[in-house]
């Protein structure tokens, strides 16, 4: 397999860390370097930035200076990997602030006069990995996964990334150590695969 350049976006909003997204992101970066892919990580909790307030803002006003080295590591990137918990069904608020700063007109796409507006981030795949309180199995069925495919479809592919896969761990505050070890296998092996 080449060897790709690997985006993991860390999207828990804890700063001091230690939560089991950061896990699961470290083990993805262990399984990628073994497998020799370049990494490069973003820790949205550590950044600093506004959020958007106006249509006005989103489409004129400049790329935060803070989110230059994320904007460059995008562009950068042949796979892109997001990681989050499931808070009020969906991202968290501090992570959809950043996805809104980040994936502005001109770099994720361009507006269409009277057409769909047309992807610039094609040639990308995607992989969201979610944690949460809820059964995964749940969240799948029960709930159609809305706040993880609102980022899929509403977000990522509209910006040209595909395929976006999707990762779920459920019932995180239950599981035992044999589990946790075994989803931080599969993130791993997800690494070395670059998937």
């Amino acid at each position: 397999m080449a060897s790709k350049s690997i985006l993991i976006i860390q999207g828990h909003p804890d700063r001091a860390g230690g939560h089991l997204c950061h896990g699961l992101a470290d083990a993805y970066a262990a399984g990628a370097t073994l497998a020799g892919h370049r990494v490069m990580r973003v820790d949205v909790a550590r950044l600093e930035f506004p959020v958007l307030r106006s249509q006005a803002a989103f489409e004129m006003d400049a790329l935060p200076e803070s989110l230059n080295a994320a904007r460059d590591a995008l562009i950068a990137a042949d796979h892109v990997v997001m990681l989050f918990p499931l808070w009020l069904g969906t991202v968290p608020a501090l992570l959809k602030a950043f996805l809104e700063q980040l994936l502005r007109p001109g770099l994720a796409f361009l507006p269409g006069d009277h057409s769909f507006p047309s992807a610039l981030l094609t040639g990308r795949s995607a992989r969201l990995v979610v944690t949460m309180g809820t059964p995964a199995f749940v969240y799948r069925w029960f709930f159609a996964a809305h706040g993880a495919k609102s980022v899929d479809q509403g977000i990522l592919s509209f910006c040209g990334m595909s395929p976006v896969r999707h990762t779920y761990f459920g019932r995180v505050d239950q599981a035992t150590p044999a589990e946790r070890q075994g989803w931080l296998l599969k993130m791993r092996q997800l690494g070395e695969r670059a998937m």
